[in-house]
């Protein structure tokens, strides 16, 4: 069985495969927490489903820095395995066209291994996490680069720590963009807000590639906004997960 964790800003998505088979967790992020804290969780995880196989080997990619050598220190003293970081260096597959390429956070490239893995073509890749990010790869497997932006929670905490009379609000999606009353309004604001602007950045990321461009959404809110976005081709809620089982196989 192969260990892959996603280190992100507000969760850790912690995955198993036993072959093809996911096994899939997800903890809340806290750059505060101990190596034991992080052994505790893990033998839980895999308490909780009752693993019989030893773990051969660990991936790991973090946006997270604090939590990266505590984790990766965690994983060792459980299953006795080295863990394969995601960072420079590390075989992809795919060329980064990036400016810098160290600026590229570890889970785009992933993701964009992973997609590209699957699909062989113009690729955006939307993940909806603590910030949207737009990642864009060609049809010859180069990472172009992409967008990033707020998520939409950040957006709604911003909203009502910064204004005097309005209140966090619970995200779902109204009936109406026209919202007639304070909470309405703001679930309009912030949805159709949100949905407008993946929508636009689509049509004007296509514009600068190639029409013949698959849309693929991932990430922690994906499923909230699928369903309201028709521009979007695939939901792979996992595909950072899958993309680190990839990048394992290459590199151990």
């Amino acid at each position: 069985m192969i260990l892959v964790v996603d280190i992100g800003n507000t969760h850790t998505d912690i995955g198993v495969f036993d072959g093809d088979k996911l096994y899939h967790s997800t903890i809340s992020t806290h750059s505060e927490r101990t190596r034991d804290e992080y052994c505790v969780f893990l033998r839980e995880i895999f308490n909780l489903h009752k693993f019989k196989k030893r773990i051969a080997g660990a991936i790991m990619s973090s946006v997270v820095p604090q939590t990266t050598q505590d984790m990766s220190k965690a994983i060792n003293i459980l299953f006795n395995v080295d863990v394969v970081q995601v960072e420079p260096g590390i075989k992809t597959g795919i060329t980064i066209k990036y400016d810098n390429p160290k600026e590229v956070g570890a889970d785009r490239i992933v993701n964009a291994v992973a997609a590209y893995s699957e699909f062989k073509t113009n690729l955006i890749i939307i993940d909806y996490g603590t910030a949207i990010t737009f990642d864009v790869v060609s049809d010859k497997g180069e990472y172009i680069g992409g967008a990033i932006s707020p998520g939409i929670s950040i957006a709604s905490e911003a909203l009502s720590e910064k204004t005097a009379k309005l209140p966090k609000v619970p995200l779902v999606i109204p009936p109406s963009p026209i919202g007639k009353n304070t909470t309405a309004s703001i679930q309009a604001g912030l949805v159709y807000g949100y949905i407008s602007m993946v929508e636009g950045m689509i049509k004007r990321i296509k514009k600068e590639i190639n029409d013949e461009t698959v849309v693929i959404a991932t990430g922690g809110q994906a499923r909230f906004f699928h369903r309201c976005i028709s521009s979007v081709d695939h939901l792979r809620p996992h595909l950072t997960l899958y993309g680190l089982k990839i990048l394992y196989e290459k590199n151990k």
